[in-house]
């Protein structure tokens, strides 16, 4: 049967609301312990309910406290170097997106290079209002065509040489 993509949003029915906690209480106790188990690594869960007084943990209280001590005696450069606020994620989600940018933006400029360079070789001038930059990226287009085709012509004069 194919999962259903489920709309994240408060469940306003308290008696799913509370099927649901509890479902997924269990799913993430059950892979704090896999993970544990699986990857030898020192893994504990504390899920607190407003409406309860004492949050749940696993494994243990004291297995909580002794994997928070672990945690706590790191040096705060340690502690926080693979955390991330929103304010941390939001920056490297925005130089991520920049970079990307960036790269469109070279790669749109290569192909309006391409096209300004093949109609100008099919009608035999440039149309248009163009100013220098762009005559200048055109030059520099038709001038790394041109390098590529010769070295083209050069490897192919050289194989028909040794063969």
């Amino acid at each position: 049967m194919a999962r259903r993509n489920t709309k994240i949003a408060y469940i306003v029915n308290d008696a799913k609301r509370n099927a649901t906690y509890k479902k997924r209480k269990n799913s993430l106790i059950k892979k704090t312990m896999e993970i544990s188990t699986l990857c030898g690594v020192d893994a504990c869960a504390i899920i607190y309910r407003s409406n309860e007084l004492q949050p749940e943990v696993w494994p243990s209280h004291s297995g909580v406290q002794s994997v928070l001590y672990k945690f706590l005696t790191f040096p705060p450069l340690e502690q926080s170097r693979k955390m991330f606020n929103q304010q941390s994620f939001l920056k490297q989600r925005i130089v991520k997106a920049q970079d990307k940018l960036r790269k469109k933006k070279i790669q749109n400029r290569k192909q309006i290079m391409s096209l300004l360079m093949f109609k100008c070789l099919s009608t035999g001038f440039v149309e248009g209002n163009i100013n220098l930059q762009i005559v200048k990226d055109l030059l520099s287009v038709i001038d790394q065509n041109l390098y590529q085709i010769d070295r083209k012509i050069a490897r192919d004069q050289h194989q028909e040489g040794t063969a």
